[in-house]
């Protein structure tokens, strides 16, 4: 399989202030952190109408473990992406919605589906071909 170069996109580096001596330090391992979670930019795409209850989010998300949806959202509520809306009523009601945080990532995120939807055949092509291989 050839695979064509594409024109390179020209876009400079971000401006960061100093962060440290170690690269561990790196601001931009919090966003790698971040999209390691596989779960996280789901949930934040899955609210972005909107806060959701979770019932409702696991329902659409499929797919997802009621302890893994729990774990992450959270995670997501410590990092100040969500915020959780108890309502006392009977029985009681919990939503979440995203914050300013949360809202921000959907551009990265729709950045990544506009990716993939350029490359993302291709992509798929190359690794059926390589799982031949093997």
């Amino acid at each position: 399989m050839t695979v064509e170069p594409a024109e390179p996109i020209v876009a400079g580096p971000a401006e960061f202030a100093p962060y440290g001596d170690f690269e561990a330090d790196c601001p931009a391992r919090m966003a790698v952190d971040l999209f390691g979670n596989s779960w996280l930019p789901v949930i934040v795409y899955m609210l972005r109408e909107g806060p959701m209850r979770p019932g409702d989010l696991r329902a659409t998300i499929g797919g997802i473990s009621q302890k893994m949806l729990t774990q992450t959202l959270r995670r997501m509520e410590q990092m100040t992406l969500i915020v959780r809306h108890r309502y006392a009523e009977a029985p009681p009601r919990v939503e979440y919605e995203l914050t300013a945080a949360g809202r921000d990532l959907l551009i990265p995120i729709y950045a990544l589906g506009e990716w993939v939807d350029r490359h993302g055949s291709a992509v798929r092509a190359a690794m059926s071909c390589a799982d031949d291989e093997d």
